[in-house]
């Protein structure tokens, strides 16, 4: 509760009803004989107790962690479960043809894979190897970058054949803009490179990045996706060479104690084997282009 913010998004990540959640804190405020949380109109708001007490809490959880990573460390057997997480994309259309190779090497090592967006932290085994969009920063990890993926502004060839194909950033201001719902993301990176966004601008808004690729691809409008994506799907189009957009760079990371892990450390190697084989390949094919 104190970590993720309100009691929905609590029960959401352990797996309970909120009402279900709600019970147990309440039996655990009776049971300590302390007020856990203030009861207000925008919701549960923790105590200075709560806040003291989730301190002593989230220490002895990062503990336990770590004496589990050691022990899992230790395993030599090339069998168990790896538990791998990515951004939905990178888990959608790129990891699995990569992870069909390694099923074949390593059918005794089952596979978990976790898309998610959010930041799954490795340092309380919520994953063991996490492919990263950015460089982690925590002592306990180790990280590999295996390269970059570049970005483009694309659109499918339908979409441009009925509304036209803008010849300059300027122009991209009145066409069906795809975009994030919540996330500033592309408003925050597009000033960067001189384009001035704002959220109504974009006729179209999910923080599904795969939602959003799926929306390019029904032609529905005009958005950024990865290069490799846009090259890979027959009539998607890049558009506006002349932006330089930052590419994505791709980490690899796992924790020190589980680098130990012959289990872990076969996973490892072979996706980042894998990852750079993509990234080689994908860099040096252009996307199809529409020239206005």
């Amino acid at each position: 509760m104190v970590a993720n913010g309100s009691l929905s998004a609590a029960a959401r990540r352990i797996g309970y009803s909120q009402p279900t959640l709600g019970r147990h804190i309440e039996t655990l405020e009776q049971q300590l004989g302390v007020a856990l949380f203030d009861r207000t109109l925008q919701g549960l708001r923790p105590t200075e107790t709560a806040l003291r007490l989730y301190q002593s809490v989230s220490a002895a959880e990062a503990k336990l962690s770590e004496a589990t990573l050691i022990a899992e460390g230790s395993t030599g057997d090339l069998e168990g479960t790896v538990r791998i997480t990515a951004s939905t994309v990178v888990s959608h259309y790129i990891l699995p043809a990569i992870l069909r190779s390694i099923r074949e090497q390593f059918p005794a090592i089952a596979l978990e894979l976790v898309p998610s967006d959010s930041v799954e932290n490795l340092l309380l085994r919520e994953s063991d190897i996490a492919v990263r969009m950015f460089r982690p920063t925590q002592l306990e990890l180790i990280a590999k970058k295996l390269g970059e993926l570049p970005i483009v502004c694309t659109a499918h060839a339908s979409y441009l054949g009925a509304r036209g194909t803008p010849a300059t950033p300027a122009e991209l201001i009145g066409h069906s803009l795809i975009g994030l719902d919540r996330s500033d993301l592309i408003i925050t990176e597009a000033k960067k490179i001189g384009i001035d966004l704002k959220r109504s601008d974009f006729a179209l808004r999910t923080d599904s990045q795969t939602g959003g690729w799926e929306l390019l691809k029904a032609g529905l409008g005009i958005g950024f996706a990865q290069a490799s994506l846009v090259g890979d799907t027959p009539g998607m189009r890049a558009l506006l060479p002349m932006l330089k957009i930052p590419p994505l760079d791709v980490w690899l990371t796992t924790h020190r104690e589980l680098f130990l892990s012959p289990r872990i450390r076969a996973i490892y190697d072979r996706l980042a084997v894998g990852l750079s084989g993509y990234i080689a390949r994908t860099s040096h094919r252009a996307p199809s282009t529409d020239q206005p």
